[in-house]
């Protein structure tokens, strides 16, 4: 593609050098640069890319991107390099994968779910039920991405960069992908990594402390307002009108299609007569002017209101109410209150709870159906919210019957730092518990304690298959412990 046509539409460019060139690659990782390709230098957290100019020309970058107010090495330049001087190149960054892809979200319908927690639920579930309506789905997200049924592997992040994000897109139209869901991390948003791409519908799950750190967001408004750009930029939103924060939305963009959905308070949709048992939870919710009783394999009372951010969804798209009905009452999330079958027949759920709100939402949720002991192992990650610790550490200790401190993903943390933090809110409480730093070690303690009436709640890591530690990611996957364990 001409280098013209890819930074068209972006303002405040200055250039040096040819414009006319034919560029065959756009890369940000100077490792990935091949023969007339583009490099665009980004100032990350960790690492700032204009420090790998000189790498990606020697891989054979044709043109270069950098940021305005980068220190540059003018030595690391050759004559016959087009250099390009933007204001913000993550911004530029999202414009040009746009263009080199040929904005493949307009021949698309994407939907974006954002939230602090419910986002992996409400899209494996919008897939299976547009899936069960015949429709081909694409899903971007925390676990993996997919076309259909074809598992594209394991994603690094919630929301890939803009360029990994466009090819994707672009993938899923050579494919001939429907629609596509995907989850919008407040990340994403704020690094301008889904700038360009056209959003059918959103929704806004709830929203609740996370992700306030010095390489995430300042504070609660910060991360507010990076959450309500996803309102702004689609054409219509779905959001929980039973959380506080969410439904403000409603008053500060008057000017956008927004519709509710909630159990306790006013909402174009509404659920009431809740059962939740150890397995599943059904609820009545008026369709049609007909109230329809909808059953979901997954326990809890936060599936509620998933399940209707799914069916408000699948409505607009035309599903019909057997379809809703029989998606629903099959569909599982690796990772999400998911139970692990084993050879002592003990009930482990395996769940990605790693905030206060959602940690005390899934003990609570277990707690009111098991007969004898809830039993809670979990940790927090390092480099990440250090407020939450005591709060999550309170939590448990309160509301389960025993609980095993360990360790998470300590990442470049002490862990026995990051248990110590967690143990001052837990010595609040008058409940049982014990820290193990080794969570193998953990998760063995807790087997040998448990007998078939308890519940073991392997919280935190969820649908992870590693654990990184001293910033080292092994392999590490619960279900496979819990096998050896056993």
């Amino acid at each position: 593609m001409e280098l013209k046509a890819i930074i068209a539409g972006i303002e405040g460019l200055k250039a040096k050098g040819d414009l006319n060139l034919n560029i065959e690659s756009v890369e940000y990782d100077s490792k990935k640069i091949k023969d007339n390709g583009m490099f665009v230098a980004i100032k990350g957290f960790q690492e700032d890319g204009h420090q790998y100019i000189k790498q990606a020309i020697e891989n054979g970058a044709k043109v270069v991107m950098v940021q305005e107010d980068a220190k540059l090495n003018k030595a690391d330049f050759k004559d016959d390099v087009t250099i390009i001087v933007a204001p913000n190149t993550r911004v530029a960054l999202a414009k040009i994968a746009c263009n080199f892809y040929k904005n493949p979200s307009r021949k698309l319908s994407v939907i974006g779910v954002t939230g602090t927690k419910g986002k992996t639920t409400t899209t494996f579930m919008i897939k299976s039920i547009l899936e069960k309506h015949g429709l081909k789905v694409g899903l971007i997200g925390t676990v993996a991405n997919y076309i259909g049924g074809k598992n594209l592997g394991e994603s690094s992040r919630t929301t890939p960069e803009s360029l990994e994000l466009q090819r994707l897109f672009a993938q899923m139209v050579k494919e001939e992908v429907d629609i596509c869901v995907m989850e919008v991390s407040s990340q994403a948003l704020k690094l301008h990594r889904v700038d360009g791409t056209i959003f059918a519908a959103s929704i806004f799950t709830n929203f609740s402390e996370d992700h306030i750190s010095a390489n995430e967001h300042s504070d609660m408004e910060d991360y507010f307002n990076s959450k309500l750009k996803l309102l702004e930029m689609s054409k219509k939103s779905f959001i929980n009108s039973d959380d506080f924060y969410v439904r403000k939305a409603v008053k500060i963009l008057p000017d956008k299609d927004i519709r509710t959905y909630g159990v306790d308070n006013e909402a174009n949709l509404i659920a009431k007569d809740i059962t939740i048992t150890n397995s599943s939870v059904d609820f009545k919710v008026k369709i049609n002017g007909k109230n329809e009783r909808i059953k979901t394999g997954i326990p809890g009372r936060f599936s509620v209101y998933n399940s209707l951010a799914a069916i408000y969804v699948a409505l607009e798209v035309g599903v019909t109410v057997d379809e809703i009905k029989e998606a629903l009452l099959e569909i599982r999330v690796p990772g999400r209150s998911e139970l692990v079958p084993n050879k002592r027949d003990l009930v482990i759920m395996i769940d990605y709870a790693h905030t206060p709100e959602s940690l005390q939402s899934i003990l609570s949720a277990v707690k009111a159906y098991t007969r004898g002991k809830v039993i809670s192992v979990f940790g927090c990650g390092g480099d990440r919210d250090k407020a939450k610790r005591p709060i999550m550490g309170q939590i448990s200790a309160s509301i389960a019957d025993f609980t095993i401190i360990t360790s998470d993903n300590p990442r470049t943390e002490n862990p026995e730092t990051i248990i110590k933090e967690i143990e001052e809110g837990a010595t609040k409480s008058k409940g049982k518990y014990i820290t193990i730093t080794d969570r193998t070690e953990a998760i063995k303690y807790a087997i040998n304690m448990a007998n078939k009436n308890d519940i073991i709640v392997l919280a935190g890591k969820g649908h992870e298959t590693y654990q990184e530690i001293n910033g080292e990611m092994r392999h590490y996957d619960e279900r496979e412990i819990i096998k050896e364990v056993m």
